[in-house]
């Protein structure tokens, strides 16, 4: 199978999916993708977690579905047999940053202070997550980060709105954001995922805020 494009680089916005009922997996990666943001990232916050991921990689063969919340070596493997093709997690470990890249598949480790960054490049990682992002210092800290860390790419999530995601994919060391108000409680209550694609969609045109490289 061939490696998986990095999820910093499908879209400009990765959804963080937190699935309740499994049935509603399917149809809401289907708007996702409808909508323009092909890499879906579904939490392992909830019990029906790995059966939503199989699900969307059995049937929604277009989305690049991957796992978020990875804490330990076992969910790595529990989520790249349930079919996801990356990884996020929202910190690291030498024993957890090692299952993930003895994976196979493209992960974003996650990060809140420079001393994290720099022990990931000093280990040869250059993606990752930047989270609490909001509470860890948003872009004026991703921005002091890139004159000294310029090899170092981010995904930053937490906090994170189609208010402030501008002022972050205009940053030269962003390559997407994530979040969740494409994906409104009220509209996955109600199933509405016409809604969803159409938030989708406004979220997938902050793709001309960033920077071309």
């Amino acid at each position: 199978m061939a490696s998986s494009p990095s999820p910093l680089d499908l879209a400009p916005v990765v959804p963080v999916v937190v699935v309740n009922d499994a049935s509603d997996a399917v149809p809401l990666a289907r708007a996702l993708v409808a909508g323009g943001l092909p890499a879906i990232e579904v939490t392992l916050r909830t019990p029906v977690a790995l059966d939503a991921i199989r699900a969307i990689a059995a049937e929604v063969p277009e989305a690049v579905v991957g796992a978020g919340t990875v804490i330990t070596p076992g969910q790595v493997k529990e989520s790249v047999a349930a079919g996801a093709r990356f990884l996020v997690s929202p910190g690291w470990t030498d024993v957890l940053l090692e299952a993930m890249r003895a994976s196979g598949v493209p992960f974003l480790p996650g990060v809140s202070t420079t001393s994290e960054v720099v022990a990931l490049l000093e280990r040869g990682v250059t993606e990752m997550k930047f989270f609490p992002a909001e509470a860890a210092g948003g872009t004026a800290y991703l921005k002091s980060l890139a004159g000294p860390l310029p090899q170092a790419r981010f995904c930053p999530t937490g906090g994170i709105g189609p208010g402030n995601a501008p002022d972050y994919l205009a940053l030269p060391n962003v390559g997407c954001v994530g979040g969740t108000w494409m994906l409104p409680a009220e509209a996955i209550a109600a199933r509405d995922w016409g809604r969803v694609e159409a938030l989708a969609r406004e979220a997938a045109g902050l793709s001309a805020l960033r920077p071309q490289v």
